[in-house]
């Protein structure tokens, strides 16, 4: 994907969907990307929300979990989806940032079997990420993004990254702490962050699982689970290959032995970093 004059093109030079959101307000020269989730019931409602006269809020692009991607606001016009909001001296975000809202429930209540969103929808125990936000501590339920919605949307911001030379990716909850939860424990934010930042996965050969993640026979879900599936979080890898978005891999004892190998998802890995960084 590329931008041009401030609206996301395909490879084939091709706009991405626009809907046009009358919720925005002068001009951007944006600095930071701010990742959202919807809390709502699918991206087409949301869409209709944040392109509603009066709604008071707004985003410049919202991903399905099919990773249909639709624009609302060009990218160099302000949007409204950080609202209140700080980061390192800066106050209101919404001046300085690119809000990417992601169609997912956010937090469930209930519990194996029986989740539900706020809006009383229940999901599966496989579209459940069972994790503690950063912020307070405490393990909840959290609905799973899915991989053509984050392979998307770490497309999105490869181009967004390349074309404002941005200086960093946020969640909600960083420039909000007191308010906001999302994107939650569910994306993997050191993932897109160790990317975004031009640090190439293929150069590390160390990885640490960044939340709970299967670990399969082959690339792919339509493959069988392995024995100790999931890996539990902060699970050192060894990288073997790469194949798109998966990649193979040795999963290392205490000892830094290999136990077994398999095939995980790219998107909850980062690389193991050096003491620069």
């Amino acid at each position: 994907m590329q931008v041009k004059r401030g609206m996301l093109h395909n490879d084939n030079g091709e706009r991405a969907p626009f809907v046009r959101s009358p919720n925005q307000r002068g001009a951007l020269v944006p600095r930071y990307l701010i990742m959202h989730y919807t809390a709502g019931a699918s991206a087409e409602s949301s869409i209709r929300h944040l392109t509603k006269n009066g709604a008071g809020a707004s985003a410049h692009v919202v991903i399905g979990r099919d990773g249909a991607v639709t624009q609302l606001v060009p990218f160099n016009k302000v949007a409204w989806h950080a609202g209140v909001s700080r980061w390192q001296g800066l106050s209101g975000l919404n001046q300085h940032s690119i809000g990417i809202e992601l169609d997912n429930a956010g937090p469930l209540e209930g519990g194996p079997g029986a989740w539900r969103s706020w809006f009383k929808r229940l999901y599966p125990d496989d579209e459940v990420v069972v994790a503690a936000h950063k912020h307070d501590g405490i393990e909840r339920g959290w609905h799973d993004y899915t991989e053509a919605q984050l392979d998307a949307a770490l497309e999105v911001s490869e181009a967004l990254f390349q074309r404002y030379r941005l200086i960093d990716i946020l969640g909600h909850d960083d420039i909000a702490p007191e308010r906001k939860q999302d994107p939650g424990p569910a994306f993997p934010m050191e993932h897109f962050r160790s990317r975004l930042s031009g640090r190439a996965a293929d150069a590390f050969d160390q990885f640490v699982t960044t939340t709970e993640v299967n670990i399969r026979e082959g690339p792919g879900t339509q493959f069988a689970k392995l024995d100790g599936s999931p890996l539990a979080k902060n699970t050192r890898l060894s990288l073997e290959v790469r194949d798109a978005s998966w990649c193979h891999v040795e999963v290392l004892g205490e000892d830094g032995d290999p136990m077994k190998t398999g095939w995980v998802h790219g998107n909850f890995i980062a690389p193991v970093l050096d003491e620069d960084g």
